[in-house]
């Protein structure tokens, strides 16, 4: 049995079936991919199995626990980053980590060694005393990760972790994602519309359309899967997906998720 597990995980709001008999299974130490336009249920399906929305119908098992009857205890064992900004500007880095630390109810004594830890780990020793306003997005971002890796979850849910960041800034975020499944053996999951991003960090992906997973596998399964010599990850995901915009809002989210997203990316800008 996979670390986290779905069978069938339903999520229907009035007549809209927003994730539809969702089955996957993720192994420990995987980095896991949900790929999708705008509305293909991915941020539905995450928020499901981090215990923030109760499934309709199905069922979802993180770290051997029932994301239902026994909410708390995977909620000990995960941690969420949200794609919004969660650290505080007005605080230092360190600062943003120690709150944390107390939020998670780690022991006093290791508060300080923890948090020093996860700024070396992230890359961020050398601006810890530092405002975060000052920081740039891609130092804002490792930030929040660190702060999601405080208490050392077995899971780590990332929700377009490098949206609004230069291609530089990106890759310094994907290094450290990848440096926490070595050094930690920490099961990731994200989304993402970065179809390069998928390729690098993913062991494997499940492409969703509509609420349902219309294909799985490694990258490389996927693109053998679609005719065609120099198939890249893009060409898959327009195949399973479509290569018509819809009007009506699936593809291209809605106003507030597009003016999220835009203030997220200047935020982080």
């Amino acid at each position: 049995m996979g670390v986290l597990e779905t069978t069938t995980l339903t999520r229907q709001f009035g007549p809209l079936t927003a994730v539809d008999n969702l089955s996957i299974s993720v192994e420990a130490g995987e980095v896991f991919g949900l790929l999708g336009p705008n509305g293909a249920g991915k941020t539905t399906a995450i928020k499901m199995l981090t215990t923030l929305l109760r499934p309709t119908a199905g069922s979802a098992k993180v770290c051997d626990f029932d994301v239902v009857r026994r909410s708390m205890d995977v909620r000990r064992n995960i941690a969420y980053v949200p794609q919004m900004l969660s650290a505080d500007g007005s605080l230092t880095g360190y600062e943003n980590l120690l709150v944390f630390t107390r939020l998670y109810d780690i022991p006093r004594r290791e508060q300080k060694p923890r948090v020093m830890e996860v700024l070396k780990f992230m890359g961020l020793a050398d601006v810890a005393d530092k405002l975060v306003r000052s920081y740039s997005g891609g130092m804002i971002r490792r930030l929040e990760i660190g702060q999601a890796m405080l208490h050392r979850p077995r899971v780590l849910f990332l929700d377009e972790p490098t949206v609004g960041l230069d291609p530089l800034a990106r890759k310094a975020v994907w290094d450290h994602i990848e440096r926490m499944r070595a050094d930690y053996d920490t099961t990731i999951v994200l989304t993402t519309h970065y179809m390069e991003e998928a390729d690098s960090l993913c062991g494997r992906v499940a492409i969703m359309h509509h609420g349902k997973v219309v294909a799985m596998g490694t990258p490389e399964e996927l693109k053998r899967s679609v005719d065609g010599k120099e198939t890249s990850l893009d060409d898959v995901f327009t195949y399973y997906t479509g290569d018509v915009l819809e009007t009506n809002g699936e593809s291209g989210g809605s106003y507030r998720e597009a003016s999220r997203t835009r203030r997220t990316a200047h935020r982080l800008g």
